[in-house]
């Protein structure tokens, strides 16, 4: 087992796990629709669709998707840390 995990349980490592899992489905989403869009980042993208660059539909859905995926992001990661610092507390 890698030594990360020498103080957790099974079960706490697994929830750790399938969180981290998350935060990285949640970035290659994110990667994949800056991608599609020739975009670095959603602020580019807003920018973009303002200067007539993008069409507004549907670039900005794909914007709000943008937006959406950094919240969940955040939280994951927030999540990520909180179980990370509870396992190691017990």
């Amino acid at each position: 087992m890698d030594p990360f995990y020498s103080d957790i349980s099974p079960d706490d490592a697994i929830e750790i796990e399938q969180l981290a899992r998350l935060m990285y489905d949640l970035r290659s989403a994110r990667d994949k629709l800056l991608s599609g869009l020739g975009a670095t980042d959603a602020a580019d993208v807003l920018e973009r669709i303002r200067s007539g660059a993008l069409p507004e539909h549907p670039a900005y859905e794909q914007y709000l998707s943008l937006c959406i995926l950094a919240d969940l992001h955040a939280q994951v990661r927030s999540d990520l840390a909180d179980r990370v610092k509870e396992s190691r507390q017990q």
